[in-house]
């Protein structure tokens, strides 16, 4: 698993060059203050039940509020056969902070 920051979500975001596939591991009320677009939201506790739907063959960014929640959901996904994954650095209070300043916070 990579670690990637908030600015190099964005500019791999802007490339669209390469399927990239970013997983919100928050909880529903956390999404309704603020979210990503584009963004799949899968809360943390449905990953056991739902990671099969994800393609092993894609680069995936899972992100959280702070990046923690994220971290340990990559770490899981590890254990079942993913490789191509990164965790977002900060979560999307990083993404606020460095890249889109205008973003409701919590």
């Amino acid at each position: 698993m990579r670690q990637m920051t908030a600015l190099e979500l964005k500019e791999r975001l802007e490339q669209k060059n390469g399927e990239l596939l970013v997983i919100d591991v928050r909880e529903p009320w956390e999404l309704n203050v603020c979210s990503l677009p584009g963004a799949m939201p899968i809360p943390m506790r449905a990953i056991p039940a739902r990671y099969m739907e994800l393609p092993k063959d894609s680069d995936i960014v899972l992100m959280c509020h702070h990046g923690i929640r994220s971290q340990q959901v990559a770490s899981f996904l590890e254990r079942q056969g993913f490789t191509r994954l990164n965790n977002l650095t900060g979560g999307i209070a990083a993404w606020a902070r460095d890249v889109d300043p205008g973003m409701p916070t919590y």
